[in-house]
């Protein structure tokens, strides 16, 4: 079929299409000034997304901000928003509403939830893709009615969305509350067991009494050697005494045995003058003799004295070093006793910091947490608030009178087609050629006809001019 065909099927069908036509535009137009008139009221609600996590305290990546907006929109559409609408306007205290639900309803469904469900078929809530704003439209018979319906969605939905932030809040408090008893229980243990350890042990604080143990200990470190060094000189100073005699630099150099070998000198020297002058025999030399031999016995006296008092001195010096060295041993085991005690008292001391570091962190979370579960501020504001509409939003008549036009005309021409295919008739050339295929022979009628016929297989051309 080509388009002269097809414009000679709408010439021969145009009463089909016309009755079509008229008949759709009329029913639509009809239609649209019977229906009952909706009107749309829409509140505007900016949303204020912190995304802040009640219980750790995290915020939430600015990526999950569409899913926040699309959890939003479901909240608004939720039963359990709807219910709050209808208890807050007190809607199910209408005679005509409680007629309503008994004709329309059974036993089994509240009234409460049968409402909100027609009222979130009528509920519409768009969230806006380039901003935090949502528009939460309702469309009802009465303007003044939409306009409250859509501000107590509004409403509702903010008391939800408190709800939704601050009871998290609340029970995380509570749960943290626990949980700083615990620790708290905790701390107080561990802070009885240090006290417990410092009382048995009579320690304050570990590193002074650790430093005045070392003191000591290096204190007797340098008594013992100092001890030994002179063990050590009187010792020598034995031996040499010992063997040496009087030769020995710690007798010789004593005044006493200085003056006794003076005076044996000056005794011999008087004896050899006697024995010179009177003989051996003499009485003042035997005098001399005596008084002689006694002061070397004098001297070896001294010097006898004078070793034992130098072998007395190392005795001395020896039993100073084994006082020492026990004084010494006894202080290293209290060092290492203490240094056991202070490894100990430090890890008593790291539980108690543990445990007050906990303490304090959970504490601080908690008061935050408080805070917050106590908050009564939300997050989302009303920018534009519902008001009654002037204008009906539904059935709107001249759109629909333009869908009408178009879908009349297009209705109009199928119909005309399908009749013609019903009832398929000769309105050209080219509809004898393609129906019977044979060629024509002879058009009668004007000279237009023959510009048409002239690439098709004919056998003779006429006309009435010809």
């Amino acid at each position: 079929m080509n388009f002269s065909q097809f414009l000679l099927i709408i010439k021969a069908r145009y009463k089909i299409i016309l009755w079509t036509f008229f008949l759709v535009v009329g029913v639509t137009l009809a239609l649209s000034l019977i229906l009952p008139k909706s009107y749309t009221a829409t509140t505007s609600l900016i949303v204020n997304y912190k995304g802040v996590d009640p219980v750790t305290g995290m915020a939430m990546p600015a990526q999950l901000m569409p899913g926040y907006m699309a959890t939003q929109v479901d909240i608004i559409s939720s039963h359990a928003v709807a219910v709050k609408v209808v208890k807050n306007l007190g809607l199910t205290n209408s005679p005509v509403i409680q007629q309503q639900y008994r004709d329309e309803s059974n036993d089994l469904v509240k009234i409460d939830d049968w409402l909100a469900d027609l009222l979130i078929k009528k509920l519409d809530v768009k969230p806006s893709r380039e901003s935090s704003m949502l528009d939460i439209s309702y469309s009802g018979a009465d303007p003044q009615f939409s306009a409250t319906i859509a501000n107590a969605f509004a409403e509702a939905y903010m008391e939800a969305s408190l709800y939704l932030k601050v009871e998290p809040s609340r029970k995380a408090a509570q749960y943290l509350l626990s949980q700083a008893k615990e620790y708290r229980e905790k701390l107080e243990t561990a802070q009885v067991k240090l006290s417990q350890y410092q009382q048995e042990t009579g320690l304050t604080s570990v590193m002074e009494n650790l430093d005045v143990e070392n003191a000591k200990l290096n204190q007797l470190a340098n008594q013992l050697i100092m001890v030994q060094a002179q063990a050590l000189d009187s010792s020598a100073r034995q031996r040499n005494a010992n063997s040496a005699g009087d030769a020995s630099p710690d007798i010789a150099s004593n005044p006493v045995i200085q003056n006794l070998k003076v005076a044996i000198t000056q005794a011999s020297s008087k004896l050899a003058e006697l024995g010179n002058r009177f003989g051996r025999n003499h009485p003042q030399y035997q005098s001399a003799q005596a008084e002689l031999d006694k002061l070397k016995t004098q001297l070896t006296i001294e010097v006898t004295r004078i070793g034992s008092s130098v072998g007395g001195s190392a005795r001395i010096y020896q039993q100073n070093e084994g006082m020492l060295k026990a004084a010494l041993a006894a202080q290293k085991q209290k060092v290492l006793e203490l240094n056991r005690t202070r490894d100990q008292m430090s890890v008593l001391q790291r539980d108690v910091e543990t445990a007050q570091a906990a303490y304090n962190s959970v504490s601080q979370r908690l008061n935050q947490t408080s805070i917050e579960g106590k908050a009564n501020e939300s997050d989302i504001s009303i920018l534009n608030q519902a008001i009654p509409p002037s204008k009906h939003s539904s059935p709107k008549l001249l759109l629909n009178v333009i869908l009408a036009i178009f879908l009349g005309g297009l209705l109009g021409i199928s119909f005309a087609l399908l009749a013609e295919m019903q009832n398929r008739k000769v309105r050209s050339m080219e509809d004898i050629f393609e129906m019977v295929e044979i060629p024509v022979l002879t058009v009668i009628g004007q000279h237009a006809s023959l510009k048409k016929i002239k690439n098709m297989p004919l056998l003779q051309f006429t006309s009435k001019e010809s």
